[in-house]
């Protein structure tokens, strides 16, 4: 359960495994590589699956205490049958948010048509010239371009985020991705956390940037959303 993840709602959080990124600060491993039995015995605690019955009896017994239902990841757009799954969520009252990386626009389309959404939270990892750089896989920018225009366009509350790791950003990149997502609702600045497993191992324990650098990247980064903010 949790009062951050979805603004101004009391929601739970449901993750799905895989995940098409591999970024090296990423703190959910074993969302990302969800066979990796060696880590997955290490961590085995974290990252217990949960059958989809019991899934729904938790959402049924959390009636009238529960507001929305954040999908997250890994990539949720990955999942086949995430249209039915969050059919079934929402007939039973509950608001849905969906965290994406925004590489399925196809699929976010869709969604949005069925009017199965209720709040979008895009990852914004970097500028478009250096996601690779970021991500560790070939990307496919103009779909990230599609999907943050299908969601400024949308009419729904939505917010894109970056979690900002020294040595992979600058101050000069917020310009960029500003650039990429103008006009949006919010746009959220998360610090690097190491203090926990990570995607790549080497990138654990290393510093994160200062509070005062984090808020000369909003700063600038308010020249092109509405709200920019660290979190």
């Amino acid at each position: 359960m949790t009062l951050m993840d979805y603004p101004e709602k009391l929601a739970a959080v449901v993750f799905t495994k895989g995940c098409n990124f591999r970024c090296r600060f990423c703190y959910n491993p074993l969302l990302v590589w969800p066979d990796k039995e060696a880590d997955a015995k290490k961590y085995e605690k974290t990252y217990s699956l949960i059958p989809e019955d019991e899934f729904f009896l938790f959402l049924e017994s959390r009636r009238g205490k529960l507001d929305g239902i954040v999908i997250s990841g890994g990539e949720p757009t990955l999942q086949l049958d995430l249209p039915d799954f969050i059919k079934k969520i929402k007939s039973m009252g509950y608001q849905v948010k969906l965290d994406t990386n925004g590489t399925n626009p196809k699929v976010l389309s869709s969604l949005l048509a069925d009017n199965l959404l209720d709040y979008i939270a895009m990852d914004l990892k970097a500028p478009l010239t250096k996601y690779e750089k970021i991500v560790g896989v070939k990307v496919n920018c103009q779909n990230l371009e599609k999907s943050v225009k299908m969601i400024i366009n949308s009419g729904l509350p939505h917010e894109f985020r970056t979690t900002v790791v020294p040595g992979l950003h600058e101050v000069s990149d917020f310009v960029a991705m500003g650039g990429t997502i103008t006009g949006a609702a919010a746009w959220y600045l998360q610090k690097f956390k190491s203090d926990t497993p990570l995607v790549d191992h080497s990138w654990e324990k290393k510093p994160a940037f200062s509070s005062a650098e984090m808020e000369q990247m909003a700063a600038v980064g308010r020249n092109y959303v509405k709200k920019c903010e660290v979190r």
